[in-house]
């Protein structure tokens, strides 16, 4: 079974990447390597329950087991002992990060309350770009009457751009919405 936006690299983004930027070789067009998901959890400190129910959601909208972050200092700021879960991530690459890809910019993302589009500001100067979701229930995988809290999650897009310049290219040609 061939992906949607796999396809829409081949055909589309490549050659149109090529014409932009001029790249003399394939291989020097910016690609998607991974997708990393991270949820922090601080309240699995007091009751365990909320970390399994973050999993769970994590399951559900990645299509794929997190893995548990543990601290890895005590702070007594925030009654944190080393060793305590603090949050879960899941990295998705392959078939299973450019369905996630779909999903986001075609159902995920338009199912924001007013929504803008996203910031231009939020890559790194290396072509990665971060994106910061508010809450789970944007995703319609998570059942609102299921979820026990609302939690927001990190989106991180690691891909092999040099640059800025090309990451937006490469977004922007996916159809990712971005702020005017």
């Amino acid at each position: 079974m061939t992906v949607r936006f796999l396809e829409k690299y081949k055909e589309e983004v490549v050659p149109g990447l090529i014409k932009q930027f001029r790249y003399k070789n394939v291989m020097q067009v910016p690609k998607l390597k991974k997708i990393v998901v991270n949820v922090g959890v601080g309240d699995s400190k007091t009751d365990s329950k909320f970390m399994d129910s973050t999993i769970a959601e994590m399951e559900l909208i990645t299509g794929q087991h997190p893995l548990v972050k543990k601290a890895k200092k005590s702070v007594a700021g925030f009654k944190l002992r080393e060793g305590m879960p603090v949050g879960c991530m899941v990295t998705l690459r392959g078939q299973r990060m450019w369905e996630f890809l779909d999903r986001l910019i075609t159902i995920v993302l338009p199912r924001i309350k007013d929504f803008q589009g996203v910031s231009r500001k939020s890559f790194d100067g290396r072509g990665n770009y971060n994106l910061g979701l508010k809450e789970q229930l944007i995703f319609p995988e998570v059942d609102y009457d299921q979820i026990s809290r609302v939690r927001g999650m990190n989106v991180t897009f690691v891909t092999s751009a040099n640059n800025d310049e090309e990451a937006l290219a490469l977004f922007q040609a996916f159809g990712m919405p971005f702020r005017r």
